[in-house]
């Protein structure tokens, strides 16, 4: 009986463990994406057409299409957004339409959600 015990008791440790490990991993994703820079793209001198991006920090992500014509950004659509709570952030690419650059401010509440997807609109839009 008391094998059976340690034998449970180990087994809860590991997985405890492997928790507590996927914890800081998620976290540490997350904190290195509030501050990753956030490159502006040469928006003027892209040929008209649809662009599609996508980023991943997990355990958020977003992949998105965005629509240039004339030189300016005049549609984007979130095609996937995995975001737990982060749903409030996909006003974002309003944002970013109305003020023709990529680098807007987050919203409040979906910090990590709104970073993705502006990570998502630079990656459709950067120059390959």
């Amino acid at each position: 009986m008391k094998k059976r015990w340690k034998i449970l008791l180990g087994i809860l440790a590991v997985f405890v463990i492997a928790a507590v490990g996927m914890m800081m991993y998620l976290q540490s994703n997350l904190n290195k994406l509030v501050y990753e820079e956030i490159v502006e793209a040469d928006i003027q001198n892209m040929e008209d057409g649809e662009y599609m991006g996508e980023y991943s920090s997990p355990p958020v992500n977003a992949k998105v299409q965005v629509q240039v014509k004339d030189g300016k950004i005049t549609d984007i659509v979130i095609l996937e957004h995995g975001h737990g709570q982060g749903g409030p952030a996909e006003v974002i690419v309003q944002d970013v339409i109305d003020q023709q650059r990529i680098d807007v401010d987050s919203i409040s509440g979906a910090t990590y959600s709104s970073r993705v997807i502006l990570k998502a609109v630079e990656d459709a839009l950067k120059d390959d």
